[in-house]
């Protein structure tokens, strides 16, 4: 089969749901998983098919390896290959908590969602990638995550998605030579509704808190992802990509 396959995981709900519409819009087929929004994601997979490409949404939780194994091998069952990987998935405490009351559960529910779900995703599909000599990769982060800034109140995401910022650019290096490319994009504070939103939805709208003036939304981020996986992005690598609206993370606030 020669049409090209892409997971996106936590892709159900949220920003992931733009990124399956632009990458089915390229030609992909499209694995979404999803963990509670069972709904959704049957919703998504419906849009997609009626795009005229393969979809399917797969319960699984990407922070315990043995799902994770078991939606590769789906893919591969269904497909015979998976060429694009896309991180959205990655939880988030909306709550201030000092570093020091952190409890176990919410610390390892940070680490785990946003750092060890990386590891085995992309542990479970760069074997394939390498079979295949090609491979595309993008995870997360946030704004300047590649300096390793202070993040009061939120240290356990922040320092989940450091360590992401690192395994990013250190796979970056290792895989290279098999012709896989592992990039990160940084999202700015694009909340509800404009995480699922298209960049139309925004114009007119005001948003302070962004430079540019709009809010950021789903579209945003799946049109640089696009550029990021496409063949002839093959020289970059290794890449932390703001899109942000110019926003940073001094003026993040919690909402009342």
């Amino acid at each position: 089969m020669s049409e090209k396959v892409a997971w996106i995981t936590g892709g159900a709900t949220g920003l992931g749901v733009q990124v399956a519409k632009e990458l089915a819009a390229a030609g992909y087929h499209v694995l979404v998983n999803y963990r509670r929004s069972q709904k959704q994601a049957e919703a998504l997979v419906e849009t997609i098919r009626n795009m005229g490409r393969e979809a399917v949404a797969i319960q699984g939780d990407v922070s315990d390896p043995l799902a994770v194994k078991a939606m590769v091998k789906e893919a591969h069952q269904r497909w015979g290959r998976l060429d694009v990987l896309i991180c959205t998935a990655g939880p988030f405490l909306f709550r201030h908590i000092s570093t020091v009351d952190l409890t176990d559960e919410e610390w390892r529910e940070m680490i785990d969602g946003n750092l060890s779900s990386v590891f085995y995703s992309c542990r479970g599909v760069i074997p394939r990638m390498r079979e295949q000599g090609w491979g595309r990769i993008i995870t997360f982060g946030f704004p300047e995550v590649e300096t390793a800034p202070a993040w009061p109140g939120f240290s356990a995401y922040g320092a989940a998605k450091v360590g992401v910022t690192s395994l990013t650019r250190s796979l970056a290096q290792e895989e290279a030579p098999y012709g896989i490319t592992v990039n990160m994009v940084c999202p700015g504070d694009i909340r509800h509704p404009f995480k699922e939103a298209k960049i139309k939805d925004a114009r007119g709208k005001l948003d302070a808190k962004n430079p540019v003036g709009r809010p950021g939304t789903g579209e945003d981020l799946a049109r640089v992802i696009r550029f990021l996986i496409h063949k002839d992005s093959d020289f970059i690598t290794g890449a932390v990509i703001p899109v942000t609206g110019g926003f940073d993370n001094r003026g993040f606030q919690i909402d009342k």
